[in-house]
């Protein structure tokens, strides 16, 4: 039996009702919702973790944050971690990633927490690991004409990386516009940028409008290099996994060309929670942040939360959508090349991203520790061409941690030992009705905010009708009844009427994360 291409599209910080086929009335993506009208689209598919590098390890590995070791941004995904992709590669797959990798550190800086002048810890509980965790550090790029990924990275034979977010993305971007379009190199970043005091955003480097063309924009030549393979892959007989990645439409927002002003902030709806969570009290984390923004004193220019006014949630849905509706374009671009190439008809192509963003909702933007469905939930479609039509249990409990699982069963792999995801393939087959009764979601925090003490800690659960957080050393919770109260406006924890309710859940969350601890290496048989 001929075995399946895969194409891999994953945007950056994109929440699920961001897209036509998730019901958005506004945002116009023709391309991603035709691929949704033909294939199997996640309703209720969730991050592993809301935040970037442990969520993308988790999608290459199948396993959780806490288990691969990838907590949180700043400790890059060990070389020794076994991936799907590299089990591609071993099966004969070819395999690449072209886009943002966001497997290793991107800034140079080190995790926030711990400090390094802890006085009360020296080093760490595992010696450093042999290999080169540097290869995504933006001052190397951008100093170090000779600096390069090491191939097979993470299993990828070929990389065409990008790294970081806006018109100044490093990499083999950077260094392909250089070469290439030294006047759009010159052009670009906000000093250059093509002034617009209306938007808020600008005010604090959230956003510019960049004076680089759309064609030569990250997403152009994300687009123009993953199709350069599809005509290389084509001329061969071995089946290939190309990871198309975007990283957009992650903030500073720089949606290039004529995708700036397609949406103007003024004609966008904000999320029904926006005016709404005014009506109710807040959880007291929801309301340091408030109470930050009548103050005045909300830090706005970092890539943490905040509390929002209207104004600045209107530009940033607007310039969201815009960049989103460029990468449609960039999408429909490379499935076209691949009908060009006749092999549309052997490639399953798969769209997610990997996490979610406020935009708005409950007054906030961008993402943090405060678990939302609109930062938790995120677009997930598979459309198989051998099953175009498979609409069966969409709304099934699934994560980030299956995709892995799902690939390797299709492409007719084994699963390795360890791996903590389920293969979707029996929800879109109807061979079963869901995979879990409950999900976890896990929050390893490294910033000291909401004014506590401490970073913040925290996990979630989810059992399809209510969602729990408890979080490390606070004196609250969140409980939330989603039927009932789908915009998460009445916090139940406190609730004598739900206190049973929340027991079971406690239980149930205890007994999840029992299940997810790690189970490789299996152990030595005894005698």
């Amino acid at each position: 039996m001929k075995r399946p291409n895969f194409l891999l599209f994953i945007t950056d910080q994109h929440k699920a009702d961001h897209l036509g086929a998730y019901g958005n009335p506004v945002l116009r993506t023709p391309n991603l919702d035709a691929l949704a009208a033909r294939g199997w689209k996640g309703e209720n598919f969730n991050v592993a973790t809301p935040i970037c590098m442990p969520n993308r390890s988790s999608l290459m590995t199948g396993r959780m944050p806490s288990v691969h070791g990838a907590r949180h941004n700043g400790i890059p995904l060990s070389l020794q971690a076994t991936t799907f992709v590299e089990k591609l590669r071993e099966h004969g797959y070819r395999t690449a990633l072209v886009g943002k990798a966001h497997l290793q550190n991107m800034t140079g800086k080190a995790a926030k927490w711990p400090r390094p002048q802890d006085p009360k810890t020296e080093g760490e509980a595992r010696h450093p690991q042999d290999g080169n965790y540097d290869q995504e550090w933006a001052p190397f790029w951008r100093n170090d004409p000779n600096h390069d990924v090491q191939t097979p990275f993470y299993g990828y034979s070929r990389v065409a990386l990008t790294v970081d977010h806006g018109d100044l993305a490093q990499g083999h971007y950077w260094r392909w516009l250089e070469e290439n379009h030294p006047e759009a190199a010159r052009a670009a970043g906000p000093e250059q940028a093509i002034p617009t005091p209306e938007y808020e955003l600008s005010r604090f480097h959230q956003a510019w409008r960049s004076r680089v063309p759309e064609e030569l924009s990250t997403n152009g030549y994300i687009g123009m290099k993953t199709r350069e393979l599809i005509r290389e892959y084509a001329q061969g007989d071995q089946p290939f996994f190309i990871q198309c990645s975007f990283p957009d439409p992650h903030h500073p927002f720089t949606p290039h060309g004529k995708y700036w002003d397609m949406y103007k902030p003024e004609d966008v709806d904000l999320p029904a929670s926006f005016h709404a969570s005014r009506a109710h009290t807040p959880p007291p984390h929801v309301a340091w942040l408030y109470q930050q923004r009548e103050q005045a004193t909300a830090v706005k220019n970092t890539p943490a939360l905040f509390s929002c006014t209207e104004r600045e949630a209107r530009e940033a849905i607007a310039l969201n959508y815009g960049s989103i509706s460029h990468i449609d374009h960039v999408i429909g671009e490379v499935t076209a090349e691949l009908r060009n190439q006749g092999l549309a008809e052997d490639t399953i192509v798969i769209f997610m991203s990997d996490h979610g963003d406020y935009l708005g909702d409950h007054q906030l933007l961008w993402k943090g520790p405060i678990h939302y469905r609109s930062l938790i939930r995120t677009p997930f479609i598979w459309m198989d061409p051998a099953n175009p039509q498979a609409r069966h249990n969409q709304d099934a409990l699934a994560s980030t941690i299956d995709v892995a699982a799902t690939v390797l069963e299709r492409s007719g792999i084994l699963p390795f030992n360890g791996m903590q995801g389920q293969s979707l393939l029996p929800l879109m087959d109807n061979r079963r009705r869901s995979l879990r009764d409950h999900l976890l979601i896990e929050e390893e925090g490294q910033r000291v905010m909401f004014g506590m003490d401490t970073r913040v800690r925290m996990r979630t659960l989810l059992d399809g009708r209510y969602r729990l957080s408890l979080y490390d050393k606070a004196d609250f919770g969140e409980l939330y009844d989603l039927q009932e109260d789908p915009m998460e406006l009445v916090n139940l924890w406190d609730a004598p009427a739900h206190a049973a309710r929340k027991s079971a859940l406690l239980e149930a969350l205890a007994l999840t994360m029992l299940d997810y601890t790690d189970t490789s290496p299996n152990p030595t048989a005894i005698a």
